[in-house]
């Protein structure tokens, strides 16, 4: 099978990756995966390997606008956080949500951030913390079609909600 990029060479990397809904198979040889960045799984997200899929799904144009949007605090665009890794300032979390969501996914397992309380730490914001938690407990149960769990977790939640 010759690479899809160059048509020159064996194909010697094969990949297969969703865009847009639609399962994509790009088979390339290992120069032309090297100069799309694939060589290295965590060195700059593939970034440029995105871009040939992309414009072979003809998604390159959704790709455009995420570089256009830039932060209005200290002026990143996605593409600068995906290939430094780094996310530019706390803003960046807002204005790149939708983008920033499944990679922190992938790499926490959750979204919401569940740390320890400090000691002085009044009643108040504990039963809040401890609502949240069942409530994330909750979604999980029903996604899971654990339902008797998922019961005792609505009480739980009920039952704390009256009292504050």
């Amino acid at each position: 099978m010759l690479c899809q990029s160059c048509g020159q060479n064996q194909a010697t990397t094969h990949i297969k990756t969703i865009i847009n809904g639609e399962l994509a198979e790009v088979n390339l040889c290992r120069e032309c995966a090297q100069k799309l960045g694939y060589n290295s799984f965590f060195g700059n997200f593939g970034m440029d390997f995105d871009k040939f899929l992309g414009s072979l799904m003809g998604g390159s144009e959704s790709r455009t606008l995420k570089s256009r949007k830039r932060c209005n605090c200290c002026g990143s665009t996605f593409d600068d956080i995906a290939k430094s890794g780094k996310v530019g300032c706390a803003n960046c979390y807002d204005i790149f949500y939708d983008e920033l969501l499944p990679s922190i996914q992938r790499i926490h397992g959750k979204t919401v951030h569940i740390g320890k309380l400090a000691k002085s730490a009044g009643s108040e914001v504990k039963m809040k913390s401890t609502l949240a938690k069942l409530k994330e407990e909750l979604t999980t149960a029903i996604k899971e079609q654990e339902f008797e769990k998922a019961a005792k977790l609505r009480d739980q939640i009920k039952e704390l909600e009256a009292k504050g």
